[in-house]
């Protein structure tokens, strides 16, 4: 009897410990022990990830536009000396244009004097050994011009052009018509399609 009794009283004593402990146990705070951040974390986390992206997208823009500013004075000064050595081209070409003339404006009253001298040698004298030294020079002389693109401007037979003719008198003439030149006082000359020295003519009236 006395030993039921007992065992009736430690079994109520060790509920009583249960309950205690269940009690506590509901009573302590629970801690979190997830090892996944929390959405205020992931929210601060995202906000950084978005600051340090604008970085460096503005970064990159900066240097986009450096690159094109430098991309843009490169062309720039490419254009400019493409245009500074074309025009020192020309000009240069326009200095030898003017030089070239004016050596063979000198040069046109030497070519006028072999043919006044030519023309007048006598018929009989034409085969002497001084009238044939002569055609040869002038005939050099004439080559050597030609090479050089000089050429003599057509003028008897030809329409009266003010470009390439200087008329300095009137004619009649029952062989060429009203506006045609009629006849020739002084040759003239073109080097590369440019007027040296005009004709100087007589027109038809």
């Amino acid at each position: 009897m006395i030993t039921v009794a007992a065992e009736e009283k430690d079994k109520q004593e060790k509920e009583l410990e249960e309950q205690d402990m269940t009690q506590q146990e509901a009573e302590t705070p629970r801690e979190e022990t997830s090892g996944e951040p929390s959405a205020g974390e992931e929210e601060k986390t995202a906000k950084s990830d978005r600051k340090e992206k604008k970085k460096k997208d503005k970064k990159q823009d900066a240097l986009k536009e450096k690159v094109e500013e430098l991309e843009d004075r490169v062309k720039r000064q490419m254009a400019e000396f493409d245009n500074f050595r074309k025009r020192t081209e020309k000009e240069k070409a326009a200095m030898f244009e003017t030089g070239a003339k004016s050596v063979i404006e000198k040069i046109l009253p030497v070519v006028d004097n072999f043919e006044r001298g030519l023309a007048s040698v006598p018929e009989e004298e034409k085969d002497g050994a001084i009238a044939q030294g002569m055609q040869m020079v002038y005939k050099q002389l004439m080559t050597e011009l030609e090479n050089l693109d000089v050429k003599p401007i057509p003028a008897v037979g030809e329409e009266f052009n003010p470009e390439f003719h200087n008329a300095v008198m009137q004619t009649e003439s029952e062989e060429f018509e009203s506006g045609v030149i009629a006849q020739e006082l002084q040759k003239g000359y073109t080097y590369r399609d440019s007027v040296v020295r005009h004709s100087m003519v007589a027109v038809v009236q």
